[in-house]
């Protein structure tokens, strides 16, 4: 691929490198995200994080929050299959936003990015509540990817404040033993607030991508929802996706 920016900015190298008119966002060498003008669905794991949306109701999702923006391809795909009323993105990197503005055409009139550190912003946040809250809260770590916060009990009741009554929750995790650990599992109070646990896999990469939700969900019905977009239909050849998911039916 084609490196067609590159920067050196407290001690952090920045590339996007591109392929045709695929574009991806590298941060000392790790991977964040994946944008094509043409194609929304990428074929890794920001496609996960999104397809949960498609379970709420349609018009539901009005007001979604991400943490950690990347080069946006989650926002992309949320504008393309969902259309919120409001999205809120917060980004620790000031340089990941300009290059998502630049090099990820990441600019829709109903999006708001706010340059902050994420785990502050929303302790701080007294606004209104959010539909959905996705937190994609990485940074590098010799190389490799590492969640910013644990997703404790501490961090998902924090997550939990600013969802609305109907609000589903959606993270990624380095793997499956992180997201054993986390305090869906360790909690009862995070699992009485959640109907439905969805786990989340591609085999692109090791990570897990958990969706909780308020109402009881199933597998089928995400997938008979996915097929109203020929994007989504696993059916059609066209299609891009590259995913597994399962219902978690219980802590260990």
């Amino acid at each position: 691929m084609a490196v067609i920016f590159s920067r050196q900015h407290n001690g952090h190298l920045y590339e996007v490198r591109s392929a045709g008119k695929t574009r991806r966002l590298y941060t000392d060498g790790v991977f964040h995200s994946q944008y094509h003008p043409d194609h929304a669905v990428t074929g890794s794991v920001w496609d996960l994080l999104f397809l949960p949306s498609l379970l709420a109701a349609p018009g539901a999702l009005k007001r979604v929050l991400v943490l950690g923006v990347g080069g946006g391809a989650v926002i992309h795909m949320l504008n393309r299959f969902v259309q919120p009323e409001v999205i809120v993105g917060v980004e620790l990197s000031h340089l990941h936003l300009q290059i998502a503005r630049q090099h990820f055409d990441l600019r829709y009139r109903n999006l708001e990015l706010v340059h902050a550190d994420a785990i502050d912003w929303l302790i701080n946040y007294a606004g209104e509540p959010f539909d959905l809250i996705i937190d994609d809260l990485y940074f590098e770590d010799d190389g490799q990817p590492s969640r910013a916060i644990a997703a404790d009990a501490s961090w998902l009741d924090i997550l939990m404040d600013h969802l609305s009554d109907d609000g589903m929750l959606v993270l990624n995790f380095v793997s499956q033993q992180e997201w054993r650990k986390s305090g869906y599992f360790t909690e009862d109070f995070v699992r009485e607030r959640f109907a439905t646990a969805l786990r989340f896999s591609t085999p692109t990469c090791h990570n897990v991508v958990a969706a909780l939700l308020p109402g009881q969900s199933t597998v089928a019905q995400l997938r008979q929802r996915m097929r109203q977009f020929a994007e989504l239909d696993e059916r059609k050849s066209s299609c891009r996706l590259r995913y597994r998911v399962s219902r978690t039916t219980s802590a260990p």
